[in-house]
């Protein structure tokens, strides 16, 4: 027997048309979503309902929603989300199980969107959301892909930040022009509002890894992005903890990188190969210490440049190249000893390589070069498979 109600009772329709979708009532709200606000989370529980509260009062008039995007915070973050979710449909939250990064966050909260515009925030109340409407009512009058909220625009400021912090945004701003295909001030800004169809248009092209999300965006873009800014002041963290560390300078860098290079060469190679000339610089400066200062014989002292300069090359790839795939504890010890026996076995090619060439008539920078090409390949390629291997887990 088909039962139809809560549609029908005795025969007579109810208060929801039979013609309306599951589970949706006719007094639903009509009025089309504007602005989803997307605000990637770790590890910030005490600022869910700040933040909500704030975006309500700022987006008055204005039909929003929040996509809380968490990275699966110890803290309960997510939990208070949905908390609030329980009774405000504006708000939701994608919660990720087994990885993280803010970028990746922001992806996944932007495509999750069915908004015309999205505006990424962070949680840390660190932006000024106030600015929100202006920066809306900018993109709408048409004609542009991105508004970013600035710091380092007239009538904005860097607030009470440190003047090692102002200098390192600074650094970055400036790098940021490497790969930026917009005049931007401030390319490092978490703080923006972009037009969906845009976003769309350049998921596939984005690296999506790291911190610095509008870069990507920016620098993915296949045409010159369309931009403006709004000045702000970048306000105190009030609660939680800064997510600022090293982590955020290497991916960062990885992001740099992988927009300069990678339509050629993998990122991880480019970063592999600066480091193994970080090495040969090493390698040169202990053999020149050693034997030039008749400390140790030439052989004891090429020697000794060798295991310490692998030993630099391994622990720097692991902090820097393989970061996302770091060794640890035992799994440190036994993946020096890979990188130790991948990396003679590269010697010997690298040598026998270039003396083939050399047999052959090649000059012998050129039979040099090739041979360290060749050998560098190889290094790369087996410690990928071998040292550091991506966990099953």
């Amino acid at each position: 027997m088909l039962h139809l109600w809560p549609f029908m009772v005795s025969g007579s329709p109810t208060s929801t048309s039979l013609n309306a979708p599951l589970g949706y009532a006719d007094d639903a709200p009509t009025a089309p979503l504007q602005l989803t606000v997307v605000v990637p989370t770790f590890n910030e529980r005490q600022n869910v309902a700040i933040l909500l509260a704030k975006l309500e009062h700022a987006l008055a008039g204005i039909e929003w929603e929040a996509i809380y995007v968490d990275d699966n915070s110890p803290d309960g973050t997510s939990d208070s989300v949905r908390v609030i979710a329980r009774t405000d449909r504006r708000v939701r939250v994608i919660e990720r199980i087994g990885r993280r990064g803010l970028s990746s966050a922001c992806i996944e909260g932007m495509m999750a969107s069915a908004a015309p515009y999205i505006a990424v925030i962070d949680a840390d109340l660190q932006h000024d959301e106030s600015i929100l409407p202006q920066m809306l009512r900018k993109i709408e009058s048409g004609g542009l892909d991105a508004v970013v909220a600035s710091r380092m625009a007239p009538g904005g400021s860097m607030g009470e930040f440190s003047s090692e912090r102002v200098r390192l945004s600074n650094l970055g701003t400036r790098m940021s022009r490497l790969i930026c295909r917009c005049e931007v001030s401030d390319a490092m800004s978490g703080f923006f509002l972009v037009e969906a169809e845009f976003f769309r248009a350049i998921v596939p092209r984005l690296t999506g890894s790291g911190f610095k999300i509008l870069l990507d965006l920016l620098a993915s873009s296949p045409t010159v992005p369309r931009v403006a800014e709004v000045p702000y002041r970048f306000s105190n963290r009030q609660f939680g903890e800064s997510k600022l560390d090293l982590n955020v300078g290497l991916e960062y860098l990885f992001l740099i990188v992988d927009k300069l290079v990678g339509r050629f060469l993998p990122t991880r190679f480019v970063l592999f190969a600066l480091v193994g000339a970080l090495g040969v610089l090493l390698h040169l400066a202990i053999l020149g210490a050693l034997y030039l200062n008749h400390l140790r014989g030439f052989a004891e002292s090429q020697a000794i440049a060798t295991v310490v300069t692998m030993t630099f090359n391994f622990l720097l790839n692991n902090v820097v190249t393989f970061r996302d795939r770091r060794l640890r504890g035992m799994r440190l010890a036994t993946g020096l000893i890979k990188f130790y026996a991948a990396c003679s076995l590269g010697a010997i090619i690298n040598i026998a390589f270039a003396m083939m060439l050399i047999r052959q008539g090649v000059q012998l920078y050129v039979a040099g070069a090739a041979g360290a090409v060749i050998s560098s390949v190889w290094n790369y390629s087996v410690n990928t498979v071998l040292t550091w291997r991506r966990s099953r887990r």
